[in-house]
């Protein structure tokens, strides 16, 4: 049997073409939307993820850095990204990858030196229902 009769959601093939970059020395500031799949070699200050919520598929570069949030469905980090990642499908972090903030994720390939300094979350944190426990008290 085929694990793809289990899935409820189809999955979403990562884009294998990037149609977009930020060269090495470029500063982009301010929210950036893309479709398709982008390479970051340079800066960012501001949140990145892809237009209407689509699937895409974002490269932050060993020099790169993005100062903001990240969402988007495939990512491959081997810089820094300042900010909470949210990866719908798949996150891999290559051995220069640094990230200051909460991950959600679906799949997670991390390689030995990657760094996270926050939360690990399987899934995407907002739509989990929160169940608050109350004791039991003995009467």
């Amino acid at each position: 049997m085929s694990d793809a009769m289990f899935k409820g959601k189809k999955e979403a093939a990562p884009q294998k073409r990037l149609d977009s970059l930020i060269g090495a020395g470029t500063v982009v500031r301010g929210d950036l939307m893309f479709t398709g799949g982008l390479r970051v070699d340079g800066c960012v200050e501001g949140s990145v993820g892809t237009a209407d919520g689509e699937s895409g598929t974002l490269v932050v570069s060993e020099h790169a850095r993005i100062d903001g949030e990240v969402r988007v469905s495939h990512v491959v980090v081997n810089g820094t990204v300042n900010g909470p990642v949210h990866a719908s499908d798949y996150l891999e972090l290559q051995p220069k990858a640094r990230i200051v903030g909460d991950v959600a994720y679906r799949k997670l390939e991390m390689h030995m030196g990657a760094v996270i300094e926050g939360r690990l979350a399987h899934g995407e944190p907002e739509t989990a229902a929160v169940v608050e426990l109350k004791r039991a008290t003995g009467d």
